[in-house]
């Protein structure tokens, strides 16, 4: 969408506009056309321009049904002034069952596997310590994370892999998914030109060189590329797109709103509902403030606040079994406190501590996707009635702070010792607690939780080994054997479900269905492309106005024309179709056609402009990205592409 305000007629007349600009565009360029196939074949990519661009359907919405259209030709096709249908009988479909919409779908499932084991949980931690709460510094760490994996396995892959990691550290660090997401997402597909396994048109590079090796005297043979023979084209390459959204990213990056680490957002409910004013700060405890040696039961009740997390010589201290009211407070320690605002102020002053701007040391713990408040009613029947919070140990035992009991219109908070009252049936208790805690008490039944929408993550630490051997075998099968990517990586997607790390319900809920049609419904109009002649149509008229120009110029307009090309159509297809060309052309012209082969191969990894990607299908989605977000962060990213593919090129060659 242009923006938040257009409005309704607004809208209509700036799709009208636009429509009417690609319906005289068309026209003209069907005139040129050299057969009613290409024509028509080029009037559904002007179609699927605008759609995307505009974003008249959603963008899955607009890919179905330009497969659909397409399919109907098979009908129409005698009054469309065709021969056959666009796409051959039986293979409209075709992408359902392609290798790269399987593979997305396996690695998917591997990814929720590790993540509900809690691997990608470590492997955010750990990203977490390097990079800290800068958003430059993670995705520093993130994107060329994923650019160096990139290099040996396919880059949608790694980039699913990585998704569940990005959702960690978003929730965590506060910076929004779409913030992080594209960059890594664009340095999954740069890592791609780092060795010739990491994408697809690398691979068959030298299968296409062969091919044309068998039509080439003696003396005019191409030598075949090395595993390693791109590799500083790679590097460089990632090393470029990272420097990029660091130094442009606050610009090209969407500024989506970030996740809140204060949990305010269900603070702010507490308060409409209950008048609870509670705040969440995080503060240190300096070594010669008079807190240092006092328990939390010597403080709590009386300055009305409530510690619910504590970092302590480095170790972290929330939930059950830990906080005790013994509790003792040692200098340097950090503190996450819940009160009301009024409280909280007069505790910091009153014992000299030093309050963060934000949540940040204890950002794992202290964030919406962790912890929050909850509702809870005791029911009659409860063994809890005429205990008190103190007599039952609710934080220590269950994780569960009380900071408010609601009894009737009377309302007791924290400061006015409210652990000690005793509970009676109709009692609603608000609490502080993590999320697995407040599940975990939930199926006790003692209470009834009347909080329904909190995360209910379910761990599976004791998986943790039947993951890792999963995705291992997986991507042995990958770099080791010669079976199709997306056979490999079912391999490690079924291992996870027969190992019982996810149940089949939990693997189909990790698929981003969104992504498998958007790609899968795309794949037609590429075959549709390839088959009518369009592409060769249009690499031919470009190539014949570049007749006479130098070989350098010559080598950018291949570049620009795979560019092109793998943004409409598979990077298998466009490769297959412009190394021949593209070979034919160097040789035609004295130039190095090794030099314009890999030229080729490359640059069909240039595809940053719209979401037909595969790596940009699987981001749009919980990036929340528009087709124009594509269109401004990647319109930059293509021209540096193609600026440092020829210096490079130029360089090393």
């Amino acid at each position: 969408m242009e923006g938040r305000n257009e409005t309704h007629e607004g809208r209509i007349l700036r799709l009208t506009g636009a429509a009417a600009l690609f319906v005289v565009l068309g026209a003209w360029v069907i005139l040129q056309t050299p057969s009613t196939a290409v024509a028509w074949v080029v009037g559904f990519l002007l179609l699927t321009i605008y759609l995307f661009v505009f974003e008249v359907l959603p963008v899955d919405v607009a890919a179905i049904a330009i497969m659909v259209l397409l399919g109907l030709s098979a009908l129409f096709y005698p009054y469309m002034g065709l021969s056959a249908a666009l796409v051959p009988d039986g293979a409209l479909f075709d992408g359902f069952k392609s290798n790269a919409v399987m593979s997305i779908i396996a690695v998917m499932i591997i990814g929720a596997g590790l993540d509900m084991t809690g691997v990608m949980g470590v492997v955010a931690k750990f990203i977490m310590r390097l990079g800290g709460s800068s958003e430059s510094r993670i995705i520093s760490v993130i994107s060329s994370s994923v650019g160096v994996i990139s290099s040996f396995m396919q880059n949608v892959g790694a980039a699913a892999l990585f998704l569940p990691v990005i959702g960690r550290i978003s929730s965590r660090s506060g910076i929004a998914m779409s913030r992080l997401l594209m960059p890594m997402g664009f340095c999954a597909i740069l890592g791609g030109t780092m060795t010739l396994v990491g994408s697809s048109p690398l691979i068959l590079l030298n299968d296409l060189i062969d091919s044309a090796n068998m039509n080439l005297p003696a003396d005019q043979q191409i030598a075949r590329f090395g595993l390693f023979s791109v590799t500083p084209i790679g590097l460089t390459m990632i090393f470029v797109g990272v420097l990029y959204f660091i130094v442009l990213g606050r610009w090209v990056l969407p500024k989506s709103k970030a996740l809140k680490t204060d949990a305010s957002m269900s603070l702010s409910y507490y308060k409409k509902t209950y008048g609870l004013n509670f705040t969440i700060v995080e503060v240190q405890v300096p070594n010669a403030s008079e807190l240092v040696g006092k328990t939390l039961g010597d403080f709590e009740t009386r300055f009305n606040v409530r510690a619910v997390a504590m970092l302590s010589q480095g170790v972290s201290k929330h939930g059950a079994g830990y906080l005790p009211l013994s509790e003792t407070v040692e200098g340097l320690d950090i503190l996450a406190l819940v009160g009301d605002v009024d409280s909280i102020d007069a505790f910091i002053e009153k014992y000299d501590l030093i309050q963060a701007k934000k949540i940040n040391r204890l950002s794992e713990i202290i964030n919406p996707s962790q912890s929050g408040l909850s509702e809870a009613v005791v029911h009659p029947s409860s063994p809890l009635v005429g205990s008190s919070a103190r007599d039952i140990r609710l934080r220590s035992e269950h994780g569960m702070s009380v900071l408010a009991v609601i009894r009737g219109e009377e309302v007791v908070s924290i400061g006015q010792d409210v652990r000690s009252m005793p509970f009676v049936a109709g009692d609603t208790l608000v609490f502080y607690s993590n999320w697995k805690d407040l599940n975990d008490f939930e199926d006790q039944r003692d209470m009834v939780v009347v909080t329904s929408n909190y995360p209910r993550e379910k761990n599976r630490p004791n998986k943790v080994g039947i993951a890792l051997f999963s995705l291992v075998v997986a991507l042995s099968l990958v770099l080791f054997t010669s079976l199709p990517l997306s056979v490999s990586l079912l391999v490690g997607a079924l291992g996870m479900v027969l190992g019982g790390v996810l149940n089949m319900e939990e693997a189909y809920a990790a698929v981003s269905w969104k992504t498998v049609f958007l790609l899968a419904s795309l794949i037609p109009l590429g075959m549709a492309v390839e088959l009518s002649g369009t592409a060769k149509w249009i690499a031919d008229l470009t190539l014949t106005a570049l007749d006479g120009w130098p070989a350098w110029q010559i080598q950018l307009a291949v570049a620009i024309l795979a560019t092109l090309f793998t943004l409409v159509m598979s990077n298998v297809g466009a490769t297959v179709l412009l190394v021949p060309l593209a070979i034919n052309i160097a040789i035609g012209i004295d130039a190095n056609p090794a030099l314009f082969a890999l030229t080729v191969a490359l640059a069909t990894s240039n595809s940053f402009l719209i979401p037909t990607h595969q790596v940009n299908a699987l981001i749009m989605g919980p990036g929340g990205y528009a087709v124009k977000d594509f269109i401004k962060a990647g319109g930059i990213m293509t021209v540096l592409f193609l600026l440092v593919l020829m210096l490079m090129l130029t360089w090393f060659y």
